[in-house]
């Protein structure tokens, strides 16, 4: 009897050890991107968020607990650039979104030409973003681009002047820049997405006698809706934190009209050096990020639910 207890015992050993392995052998195989992420990732959040809770000035630093997030309370620079940060990010988005889904519309149809179409629509994408900047700050001035001229002749403007040295319209010249390079992301996705509808829908709408409106609100918009707002997620996390184009076009100004939560945190970690308050600033960012992406992310759980 013992020698039988004995003997079932170790049988079970290797069993056990095999299924320790099993469980072992994924993460070994995920280890060095696990690592990657740690370091590259992990470590500087980690970093930057213990920054926030200490005060640096030229020669040492020292804590002070939630002081930083206590001053931005009553700054007022900061209520603008979150102000401004909202303006630029929802007035990119929606021109992109809506011109993007135009253009995967009419990519998705048969005509002559179209590739030479999709590869111009999709050129945006691949300029540099700091040489976008330049480009379109060369279109705005008055001097060398055609820019205020147009908007002259078309009486949009009393005078030729830069729209980027006025505060009242500052604003829309990293917009315009902004959408002009971001249309080639929603076109790409969006696109793809169009394709994998499978066509038998269509043709079953257009027997049934739905119109094409209601064939694009029935049939194509609730198969894009899931990309459509993981798109919109991600676009949206971009937008907001994305810097180039404002500060090579106008550094923020004029008189802060045009500084963004991410401008304003270079600024204060860069040049008023100051990276305990920038850092703090950069948290309050990502905590409204993260909330913006979970209700996004739960919408999404809705739309799948009911496609």
């Amino acid at each position: 009897m013992t020698y039988a207890v004995s003997e079932i015992r170790s049988a079970g050993r290797p069993r056990k050890k095999r299924l320790t392995h099993a469980a072992i052998e994924p993460w070994l195989y995920l280890s060095p991107a696990i690592v990657l992420l740690v370091v590259v990732l992990l470590v500087p959040l980690i970093i930057g968020i213990s920054y926030s809770f200490r005060k640096f000035s030229a020669f040492k630093s020292e804590y002070v607990g939630l002081g930083q997030y206590q001053a931005m309370l009553t700054d007022q620079v900061l209520g603008q650039a979150l102000v401004n940060t909202l303006w630029w990010t929802v007035a990119s988005l929606f021109f992109q979104f809506f011109l993007g889904l135009g253009l995967a519309l009419l990519l998705d149809k048969p005509f002559v030409g179209r590739k030479f179409v999709q590869a111009v629509v999709f050129l945006p994408w691949a300029v540099p973003s700091f040489l976008s900047g330049l480009t379109w700050a060369w279109l705005f001035n008055p001097i060398i681009g055609p820019l205020p001229h147009w908007l002259f002749a078309l009486g949009l403007k009393a005078e030729p002047t830069n729209v980027l040295s006025d505060p009242a319209t500052a604003m829309w010249g990293p917009i315009i820049a902004n959408i002009w390079f971001g249309i080639p992301f929603f076109a790409i996705t969006l696109l793809a997405a169009l394709k994998s509808i499978p066509s038998e829908l269509h043709e079953a709408a257009a027997i049934d006698g739905a119109s094409p409106w209601q064939r694009f609100t029935k049939v194509t918009l609730p198969f894009l809706a899931p990309t459509i707002v993981i798109t919109v997620m991600l676009r949206t996390i971009w937008i907001a934190t994305f810097a180039d184009l404002i500060f090579v076009m106008t550094e923020g100004g004029p008189a802060g009209s045009t500084s963004t939560v991410p401008v304003y945190i270079y600024v204060s970690a860069f040049k008023s050096l100051d990276k305990g308050y920038a850092s703090a600033v950069a948290v309050l960012l990502l905590i409204l990020l993260i909330a913006y992406a979970i209700a996004l992310i739960a919408i999404r759980r809705l739309l799948v639910r009911h496609v």
